[in-house]
């Protein structure tokens, strides 16, 4: 059978030609998750395509699993699952939600900013933590995750209401325009 890292070597080269970013690769009961991503995002006819070469070399090189296997090629998605050193330093300054594993001194559960990510754990910071905040190693984090600011993401989306007073300002003759009051009764009518 194989592992992650055979798909992960099979993988990577064929999503590096599509201009394509190898995320992670899982293998869950039976499925083998491979996670893409790329500046921009992904379109569903990429994911399709890349699901097909991929799947093709995994069955040339005979790394998936000796059964049957699905594959599912996909986007990160808003809330990005963090497993590795490089996806950490990736989301240094953002806020993540993680869980530590059993015996870990502390709450098991910890949401905050991520304040710095190396090659041994990361630093997070979070309301309530001493100032330096919370140094985890990589070994102590049984899950993590990047959440995703709908506040923000919702603040920086006009609503149906401003698009709608954009729409008819635009559409307003210049002020001071002496033909303005015969257009605006022409457009009522």
């Amino acid at each position: 059978m194989g592992t992650s890292d055979d798909v992960e070597r099979v993988a990577a080269p064929l999503l590096q030609t599509a201009g394509l970013d190898l995320v992670d690769v899982e293998f869950r009961s039976g499925n083998i998750v491979v996670t893409v991503d790329r500046e921009g995002g992904i379109d569903l006819d990429t994911l399709a395509s890349m699901s097909r070469a991929i799947s093709a070399a995994i069955d040339r090189e005979g790394v998936g699993p000796p059964s049957r296997y699905e594959l599912e090629v996909s986007s990160p998605g808003l809330e990005r699952r963090l497993r590795r050193p490089e996806h950490f330093r990736r989301f240094v300054g953002h806020q993540i939600s993680l869980r530590t594993v059993p015996g870990v001194d502390g709450e098991r559960r910890l949401e905050g900013e991520l304040a710095s990510a190396d090659d041994h754990g990361i630093v997070v910071t979070a309301p309530g933590l001493v100032d330096d905040g919370r140094r985890l190693a990589y070994g102590d984090i049984e899950r993590a995750h990047t959440i995703f600011d709908w506040r923000a993401a919702l603040a920086r989306t006009p609503s149906p209401t401003a698009r709608s007073e954009r729409r008819r300002d635009a559409k307003a003759p210049p002020a001071g325009d002496p033909d303005s009051a015969q257009r605006e009764m022409a457009d009522t009518l």
